[in-house]
């Protein structure tokens, strides 16, 4: 008798065990519409500033605790490290249909006729036959010196610009979807001006403008801008990107912010969690990234409570307008924001 209950006791843990993985991947299967009609998690793994094995490992991690979404780009240098962890899981613990993954064309690529070239070399090396979501990511263009020469540049350290528009560059995107290679095309760090440009001019709206987007850089006009014309936004750096390179001693760590901790404490969640639901909460998708398996984990947790009205309020408060991946660039000895005199450089406007 004893030995019967304590495998009834048994078989009753481990089903509360898959109740619980059950449901929280259902959580993070959570998605918003985009204007293509296709669905997009609202969480996904960024795989930015990982290395290889990081990124290999980070993927692996992320499939098997539920995520779906994984935000990629040719320019991270790590996309073949990405193909390889899919490939193992595809077809294995998951279908290719269950799983969204997103690209970046690079500034060196905008040539219509370079589009292409791009996202195949993208697709060998994700081990993929489609993309669901491929952006540009930037609307400046660089002349294209070599496919993997990211930023070529001058004898003065300047660039070596593209007099490629983005119009241009968005029709050799739309045929890429007209070709089946995407299902989706978006846009990366364009401001309201240009987002309107675009709209203006296309044939296919772009579903997305993935930008920078955490509680110190709220982004609302450009967030409202994007979404009153049906353009849904992607945060990228939803936890302040300290880590970047370029990073500076003392500047702001958002995690370690005062009011984000209160509330944190007053849902029994971490700051990095409070951070992620705040961009959910205003319909944004959000990629935070890690290589490390329990953080993955922990970001994860954030479709079990939900963020006050007075909470979003108090985070909102919080903003200051610190672009937090504003890069440098040194010409002739002299810093200057990086693509400050580029024609398409997109932050001048004020949003």
């Amino acid at each position: 008798m004893i030995s019967l209950i304590v495998k009834r006791v048994n078989k009753c843990v481990s089903n509360s065990s898959s109740n619980f993985l059950f449901h929280r991947k259902m959580s993070l299967q959570q998605s918003v519409t985009l204007n293509s009609g296709h669905k997009m998690p609202f969480l996904g793994l960024g795989t930015w500033k990982s290395s290889h094995d990081e990124v290999y490992h980070a993927v692996k991690a992320a499939i098997d605790v539920g995520y779906r979404h994984i935000d990629c780009a040719m320019c991270y240098e790590n996309e073949g490290s990405v193909g390889k962890a899919l490939s193992e899981k595809i077809g294995s613990s998951l279908q290719r249909d269950e799983l969204f993954i997103t690209s970046k064309l690079w500034n060196n690529m905008h040539a219509p006729n370079d589009v292409k070239i791009a996202v195949e070399k993208t697709l060998r090396d994700l081990q993929l036959d489609y993309l669901d979501l491929y952006l540009i990511h930037y609307p400046q263009g660089l002349a294209n010196m070599g496919i993997t020469n990211w930023e070529p540049t001058n004898p003065d350290g300047s660039y070596v610009y593209s007099d490629v528009h983005y119009n241009d560059t968005w029709k050799a995107m739309e045929q890429l979807v007209d070709e089946g290679k995407v299902k989706s095309i978006g846009l990366s760090n364009f401001n309201s001006k240009q987002v309107d440009d675009v709209l203006a001019n296309c044939r296919i709206k772009p579903a997305i403008n993935q930008i920078e987007v955490h509680p110190y850089f709220t982004q609302k006009p450009l967030v409202n801008h994007c979404l009153s014309r049906g353009v849904s936004v992607t945060a990228y750096s939803p936890l302040g990107s300290n880590d970047r390179p370029q990073a500076k001693q003392g500047e702001p760590v958002i995690l370690e912010d005062a009011t984000i901790k209160d509330i944190a404490k007053k849902h029994g969640k971490t700051p990095a969690q409070v951070m992620i639901r705040f961009a959910i909460e205003r319909g944004l998708t959000v990629v935070p990234k890690s290589k490390s398996p329990n953080r993955i984990l922990e970001n994860s947790k954030v479709f079990d409570f939900s963020l006050s009205s007075q909470d979003m309020e108090s985070i909102f408060s919080l903003n200051r307008d610190w672009r937090s991946c504003a890069f440098k660039q040194v010409i002739n000895g002299v810093e200057y924001p990086e693509y400050h005199d580029h024609p398409l450089y997109p932050w001048k406007e004020p949003f």
